[in-house]
């Protein structure tokens, strides 16, 4: 792709969000953006990503987040993305559901159930992965590819599968083995330095981390008890 294009690209996506921080990278030919869509400084996003916000609703991305191609995003309350945090290809990230449980009608006329969703910092989220309404990821988790996280995942876990269970945490329990495979590829490669010297931020997120607290379970019930208080919009769109 030519710089010339990419320019061109990066201005009219820029265009495309409610708020959008310093540098970010939006060098995709199709970027779908229909609602209140906000960015942090020196998020980057993919090719074919669609972010879409109804009744009222928000997605909102922190510092350095990235999404990666092919990213589904649907919000009527809020999606909320932290600090550092990757979202891998394929990924769909929807906070409401059709009410079908309890009822025979049809599912098209069904009310929805919305719950906000919260991906705390430093978090990974694996390629063709599906975060369910409610859901809270703590600071520095891994979601295995081709998940579906039905549940909270607390800081610094590993979680894998359909639905989505706990694998290892990443500091607890690990076996000597994969200490002495992560020292050597230390020892060969090296640690790579962050970009945009940001380096001090994410290691104060990964010492926080570690004290088992999960801060995005904190702001999703924070988030949940504001909209409980406010109607959402819940009528099926047509």
């Amino acid at each position: 792709m030519g710089t010339l294009l990419k320019k061109w690209y990066q201005y009219r996506n820029s265009r495309k969000f409610a708020r959008i921080g310093k540098r970010c990278s939006l060098k995709g030919q199709f970027l779908e953006i229909d609602g209140h869509v906000e960015l942090g400084d020196y998020c980057k996003v993919r090719n074919n990503v669609v972010m879409r916000t109804n009744g009222g609703g928000k997605i909102i991305l922190d510092t350095y987040a990235g999404i990666s191609y092919g990213c589904f995003f649907e919000s009527r309350t809020i999606i909320k993305i932290g600090r550092f945090t990757g979202i891998a290809e394929f990924t769909v990230i929807r906070d409401t559901n059709h009410a079908v449980i309890g009822t025979v009608d049809h599912w098209r006329l069904t009310p929805y159930i919305s719950q906000p969703i919260v991906i705390g910092d430093s978090c990974m989220i694996g390629s063709g992965c599906y975060i369910c309404p409610g859901v809270a990821i703590g600071d520095g988790a891994v979601i295995a590819q081709h998940s579906v996280v039905t549940k909270d995942i607390g800081p610094l876990e590993v979680w894998a599968g359909n639905p989505a269970r706990k694998v290892a945490h990443r500091m607890k329990g690990v076996p000597d083995s994969m200490k002495a495979r992560y020292q050597e590829l230390l020892d060969r490669f090296g640690m790579r330095e962050s970009r945009h010297g940001f380096q001090e931020e994410a290691d104060k997120i990964a010492e926080a981390a570690l004290d088992g607290i999960n801060r995005a379970a904190e702001e999703r019930d924070r988030l949940l008890a504001l909209f409980e208080q406010q109607p959402v919009d819940a009528t099926p769109d047509d």
